[in-house]
């Protein structure tokens, strides 16, 4: 009489086992590595505004600039000085002389930057004056639709999309 082998003593049992167990391993590990290969992409092309002051004697102004690796694509600007919003730098008479750029809807890309406004002449101190009072926002994106919102203290907040009011966006 023939004695039975149990099912995991026997050899075709095991190795189809363990093929089964490698081939589990291999997709698992193939599952990480397109995590991965997705998240440097991403971190490849990722964009980092950055809002900045700068000011002299008789000079003025504020400066957009991407410091990441890849195209800031961005959505809308806010500006406001002591909590109202405006809507064009010239409501404002201390910014009346200014040099502008457009700022809102624009693709900057790594290394760039833009002067939304700049000044040159006698009246920087009434500039430098409402300053402080002055609030910037800028909502970006990446290629891959990843959004931040950024102010003038530089910490980029994930969004999920750039979405402002039209009676809050800075037209320019």
């Amino acid at each position: 009489m023939e004695a039975r082998v149990k099912w995991y003593k026997n050899p075709e049992m095991l190795v189809a086992l363990s093929a089964l167990f490698i081939g589990l391993v291999t997709a698992v590990i193939s599952i990480y590595s397109a995590y991965i290969d997705r998240a440097y992409a991403k971190a490849s092309v990722w964009p980092r505004i950055e809002i900045y002051r700068s000011y002299g004697e008789q000079k003025f102004s504020y400066g957009v600039a991407n410091k990441g690796t890849g195209p800031a694509i961005l959505h809308y600007a806010k500006v406001s000085y002591n909590d109202t919003v405006i809507k064009r730098w010239s409501e404002r008479k201390e910014f009346r002389h200014i040099e502008q750029s457009h700022i809102g809807n624009i693709t900057l890309p790594a290394g760039q930057s833009v002067l939304p406004v700049n000044y040159k002449g006698e009246h920087t101190s009434e500039i430098l004056a409402a300053d402080p009072y002055m609030y910037i926002e800028l909502c970006y994106c990446s290629i891959y639709d990843d959004c931040w919102v950024v102010d003038r203290n530089n910490n980029p907040k994930s969004v999920e999309a750039c979405s402002i009011d039209e009676s809050q966006m800075f037209l320019q």
